[in-house]
């Protein structure tokens, strides 16, 4: 008697991308019990039909994707057919072994790191995620592979082998031999851990041993000028040309909170007018696709204006004729020394200063900043949120008043 067999295809809302496009899931159930494994297949959340198992419409995108999961579901077919050739039954396990390939007992975790990161290496390409994500990845494969030197003689470990102990001696090796702050050790555990996920999903793990294992994270120190700091770059006179530029880049990220990658991008497409009749600044983040939405203050536009019909601009639709990232942050060790200024600059901390000093510090509520800054949520702000004394001081004064309002008795 054939078993019950059903195909769908899903798309799973739990795993949505950071770019918002919701991951297709193909899923064989097999008398009332499941395989389940990713198609490697994205599309809008709108564009899915849910019902239908498919992409709507008659575009070229929905055309491919919906051919792709065709040949998703005859390869599932195919399998029968061989298994059934083989004399064996066809059921979940017989399923899972000819679609991997292999035994799943035999999988190592170097094996599935590698192929984790060729299935990423495809995505970067469609532009599903960014190159520094995939150099994030490697850097930790490369991390495994010493660290795995270091404690196994170079031998790979089985995923079945994996235990929570090893997460805790991987991180001990990170912080005690590689000298990793907790943070960026932390980073490569979570980068550990997303790849266990997967091998969960794909039904190589029955379970993720490492789900227990907590990462450990410090709030970092957010370096950003001052007040009379930002003043002091601003009023300089600084006569050689390459330092007066790069000090104009930099007040302009400090005016707008946009970081070196996006300054370098503006066009003035990303120029829009604002509800209140205004410019406004509105461009998705190169980082993480996430809009950043500034209304444009009297200095930014001053710098726009300034360098509106500079030569480096002539052949281009830049806004700015930013150099690069280098040289903009060893020029900014010149300026902090002509300014007196003993923070450590580089140019990321003029987006810190847009958010600290030029914004949360007057005032500006803390969700219209995170909006402002393109973050995806309000907790990332937060690390920004340090009060100052001069904002206990602004604060206070209030009270300050009203105390001084107060009978002299009226403390007896």
């Amino acid at each position: 008697m054939e078993p019950k067999i059903t195909i769908l295809f899903i798309g799973k809302k739990s795993r949505t991308t950071r770019h918002q496009l919701l991951p297709v899931y193909l899923r064989v159930t097999i008398e009332g019990k499941r395989f389940e494994v990713a198609s490697h297949q994205h599309v809008k959340p709108s564009e899915w039909s849910p019902s239908a198992g498919k992409v709507k419409g008659r575009s070229a995108t929905a055309v491919e994707t919906n051919m792709q999961l065709d040949l998703i579901k005859k390869r599932v077919y195919d399998f029968k057919e061989r298994i059934h050739i083989e004399n064996r039954e066809f059921s979940v396990n017989t399923l899972r072994e000819k679609w991997f390939g292999e035994d799943r007992t035999k999988r190592t975790l170097l094996g599935v790191f590698r192929l984790s990161i060729m299935d990423l290496e495809k995505l970067v390409v469609k532009g599903l995620y960014q190159k520094s994500t995939l150099v994030k990845y490697k850097s930790t494969e490369k991390h495994l592979i010493e660290f795995l030197q270091w404690r196994n003689n170079g031998c790979d470990i089985l995923l079945v082998d994996l235990r929570i102990e090893f997460a805790g001696h991987f991180v001990y090796y990170l912080q005690a031999e590689k000298g990793l702050s907790i943070n960026s050790s932390g980073k490569m555990i979570k980068n550990l851990k997303k790849v266990i996920r997967d091998c969960v999903d794909k039904d190589w793990l029955d379970k993720d041993p490492f789900w227990r294992y907590k990462v450990k994270h410090l709030d970092p120190k957010i370096p950003h000028l001052s007040a009379e700091e930002l003043k002091r770059i601003e009023e300089k006179e600084i006569s050689i040309e390459r330092l007066a530029m790069v000090r104009d880049m930099f007040l302009f990220s400090c005016y707008t909170g946009f970081a070196y990658v996006d300054v370098a991008h503006l066009t003035a497409d990303h120029i829009k007018i604002g509800p209140d009749g205004k410019k406004w600044l509105i461009k998705c983040r190169q980082k993480t696709g996430i809009s950043e939405r500034v209304p444009l203050f009297p200095q930014a536009l001053c710098i726009l204006s300034k360098y509106e019909n500079h030569p480096r601009l002539s052949n281009s639709s830049k806004l700015l004729p930013i150099p690069s990232n280098q040289k903009v942050n060893a020029y900014l060790k010149e300026l902090a020394d002509i300014c007196g200024i003993q923070t450590q600059i580089t140019f990321h901390i003029a987006r810190h200063t847009f958010a600290s000093t030029v914004t949360l510090e007057n005032g500006v509520p803390l969700d219209s900043v995170s909006k402002m800054l393109g973050h995806r949520s309000i907790k990332t702000t937060q690390i920004y949120a340090k009060v100052s004394d001069k904002k206990i001081s602004d604060d206070t004064k209030i009270l300050f008043r009203k105390f001084r309002s107060f009978p002299n008795n009226a403390m007896a």
